[in-house]
């Protein structure tokens, strides 16, 4: 007799059930504050509105606080286990992070959203994002394909 290895904690019919609705709880509230407006991400890189620093400050400061929580109480997932969070290095590879997070910006200046939202703003009325979820996925593809290649 075979059995059937169970799932994970985090693949269970209720844990996908319970992201479901705090995506698209979250949505609603990207869309109700404006976070994934076209026009908010313009302003933000133009320097012409707080709106948006405001909010991204809010979400690092919450953010680093639950970290330091997490830190400091020792605590433990849903499931038991510790959570440990590992400190990155400042190595000779560390400007990687630095690339990595201006080709982002810069895409993201460009596009007018950051990948999160980019689900939220298709789903919310604006079709044209379509083609920025498919170009990527198609990037997530090329590197899984030639990443192998590529200096890290």
């Amino acid at each position: 007799m075979t059995t059937v290895p169970e799932k994970p904690a985090g693949e269970s019919p209720l844990a996908l059930l319970f992201y479901l609705i705090t995506g698209t709880v979250l949505g609603i509230l990207f869309i109700k504050g404006e976070v994934v407006s076209w026009f908010r991400i313009q302003e933000m890189f133009r320097l012409q509105s707080i709106h948006m620093y405001g909010t991204i400050g809010s979400a690092v400061m919450v953010g680093g606080a639950s970290v330091w929580l997490i830190k400091r109480f020792k605590m433990r997932s849903l499931t038991g286990e510790p959570i440990v969070i590992e400190p990155k290095e400042h190595t000779p590879g560390f400007k990687r992070y630095w690339m990595g997070g201006a080709t982002f910006g810069l895409g993201w200046a460009l596009l007018g959203a950051c990948p999160g939202p980019i689900f939220t703003l298709a789903g919310g009325g604006a079709p044209v994002y379509f083609v920025a979820i498919a170009s990527a996925v198609a990037g997530a593809y090329s590197y899984a394909l030639w990443g192998s290649r590529l200096p890290h």
